[in-house]
C-alpha cells in the first residue's frame, strides 16, 4: 500500500519508449520519404505555379521548401505563463534540455524548437534561418525582435528521433507586454500552427482565467481546430470535488472561444514526474497521461495523410485566391479611373465573394478573411493581377494523390488499374 505522499509518477518511463521493434514502425519512416517526394513532386509541378501567377504569397503564406515536406512532425505548445509547459516537455522526452528554465514567475521568454541532435547544443535564431535543412526560414520576415527571442536546443533523444516540440513564452495579460515584444506574437503562432501537426493548449487547474491576450492566441488558430488538444495541468493539487467544477468552467469557457462542432478533448493530469500531491485521482490521470501520449505517437504515423491534407487545404485557397484575383482584374477599366474603381472593388469585395461562391460553387469557409484580404488589396497594383486561365488546377489530380497515398499508408500495393472517376482528363484513354 502507497502512502499518500509518497505517490509515485503517474506513468512509468517505459511509456515514452517509442522506439518499437515492430516491422511496421520500421516502413514508417521509409514510407513517409516516398510520400514526401510524391507530395514536393506535386507541389512544384501543380501548385507553386499556380500560386506564382496570382502572387498567393504576397497574400497568404509563403512558398513552401523542401524541408516543409521533410520535417518531422512538429508539437506546438502554448499557455499563459507558469502552466507547466517547459516541464511537461521535460516529463515527455525524460531528461532536461538547453536553454530550460523552470520557475512560479514568467521563464520562457523565447520560442524553443526543442529537436534531435547529434550532440547537446542550442542554435540562436539568426543561424536556424538560414539552415536550409531546417523548416524556420521563412521566420526571417518577423524581423530581429523574433529571431532574438527564437531558438532551436537539440540533443540526442529517442522521443525526439520521431517528433520535435516547440515551447513558447507564457502569455501574459497586459498591453505593456504586447507593445514590449517588438513582434507581431499572435502571427508568429499562426505561422507555427500552419505547419505543426498537434498544437496543446495547456491550462492550470489553479489559475483558471483566460486572459484577453490567450483568447486572441486561441482565436489566432482558427482553421487549425483538429489539431487542438487541451491539458488541464496541475489537477492533483485540488480535490475531486473542486476539480469537477473547474473542469466544467474549463469547457464553458472554451466552448466560447474555439469555434468547432464537435467537443474539444482535454485532458486532466499532472504532467511532471513528481509524486501526486492528492493521490484520489490516480487511475483518472494514469488513463489520460496514456492517451495524450498515445495521441502523441500516432503523429509520426499520420504525419503524411497530415502533409496530404493541408496541401489540399492550401490547394483550395490557392485556387479561389485565383478566382478573386483575376475577378479584379476583370473590372478594371484598361485607361482612365483606375484608381477610383480600385477603391470600389475593395470596398465591393464582399459581392465579389458572393458571386464567385455560386458561380463556381465553392464553400463560404474556404474564402480567406474579407478584412485581412482588404487591408493587403490597398496596397496592390491592380493593372499587374492576371486574368483567369482555364483548367486552372486539375482537381482530380489531387484526389488521384489523396486516393494513392491512403492506400499506400494502408499497407496495400498501389493498383495497376485507377478507379474511372480518379483518372484525371488529361490522361483518360478517348475511346
Amino acid at each position: 500500500m502507497e502512502q499518500p505522499g509518497t505517490a509515485a509518477s503517474p506513468v512509468s518511463g517505459s511509456m515514452f519508449s517509442w522506439v518499437s521493434k515492430d516491422a511496421r514502425r520500421k516502413k514508417e519512416p521509409e514510407l513517409f520519404q516516398t510520400v514526401a517526394e510524391g507530395l514536393r513532386q506535386l507541389y512544384a509541378q501543380k501548385l507553386l505555379p499556380l500560386e506564382e501567377h496570382y502572387r498567393f504569397h504576397e497574400f497568404h503564406s509563403p512558398a513552401l521548401e523542401d524541408a516543409d515536406f521533410d520535417n518531422k512532425p512538429m508539437v506546438l505548445l502554448v499557455g499563459q505563463y507558469s502552466t507547466g509547459k517547459t516541464t511537461f516537455i521535460r516529463h515527455l522526452i525524460e531528461q532536461d534540455f538547453p536553454g530550460m528554465r523552470i520557475g512560479p514567475e514568467p521563464t520562457t521568454d523565447s520560442f524553443i524548437a526543442v529537436m534531435h541532435g547529434p550532440t547537446e547544443g542550442v542554435v540562436p535564431g539568426n543561424a536556424l534561418v538560414v539552415d536550409p535543412r531546417r523548416p524556420f526560414r521563412k521566420l526571417n520576415a518577423f524581423g530581429n525582435a523574433f529571431l532574438n527571442r527564437f531558438m532551436c536546443a537539440q540533443l540526442p533523444n529517442p522521443v525526439l528521433d520521431s517528433i520535435s516540440i516547440i515551447d513558447t513564452p507564457g502569455i501574459l495579460s497586459g498591453e505593456k507586454q504586447r507593445i514590449s515584444r517588438g513582434y507581431d506574437f499572435a502571427a508568429v503562432l499562426e505561422w507555427f500552427a500552419e505547419r505543426v501537426d498537434r498544437i496543446i493548449l495547456l491550462f492550470d487547474a489553479h489559475k483558471l482565467d483566460i486572459s484577453d491576450e490567450f483568447s486572441e492566441v486561441i482565436k489566432a488558430l482558427k482553421n487549425h481546430e483538429d489539431k487542438i488538444r487541451v491539458v488541464l495541468n496541475k489537477a492533483d493539487q485540488i480535490e475531486t470535488q473542486q476539480l469537477m467544477r473547474v473542469y466544467g468552467a474549463l469547457m464553458w469557457s472554451l466552448g466560447k472561444i474555439i469555434n468547432t462542432p464537435e467537443v474539444v478533448r482535454v485532458y486532466i493530469g499532472s504532467f511532471w514526474s513528481h509524486p501526486l500531491l492528492i493521490p484520489d485521482n490516480r487511475k483518472l490521470f494514469e488513463a489520460e497521461e496514456q492517451d495524450l501520449f498515445k495521441d502523441i505517437q500516432s503523429l509520426p504515423r499520420n504525419a503524411a495523410l497530415r502533409k496530404l491534407n493541408d496541401l489540399i487545404k492550401r490547394a483550395r485557397l490557392a485556387k479561389v485566391h485565383a478566382y478573386i484575383i483575376s475577378s479584379l482584374k476583370k473590372e478594371m477599366p484598361n485607361v482612365f479611373g483606375k484608381e477610383s474603381k480600385k477603391k470600389e472593388l475593395v470596398n465591393n469585395l464582399g459581392e465579389i465573394y458572393q458571386k464567385i461562391e455560386r458561380e463556381h460553387q465553392i464553400s463560404p469557409g474556404d474564402f480567406p478573411s474579407l478584412r485581412k484580404m482588404q487591408e493587403l488589396l490597398q496596397t496592390q497594383d491592380f493593372s499587374k493581377f492576371q486574368a483567369l486561365k482555364p483548367k486552372l488546377l486539375d482537381d482530380e489530380e489531387f484526389a488521384l494523390a489523396n486516393h494513392l497515398i491512403k492506400v499506400k499508408l494502408e499497407g496495400h500495393e498501389l493498383p495497376a488499374d485507377l478507379p474511372p472517376h480518379l483518372v484525371p482528363p488529361s490522361k483518360r484513354r478517348h475511346e
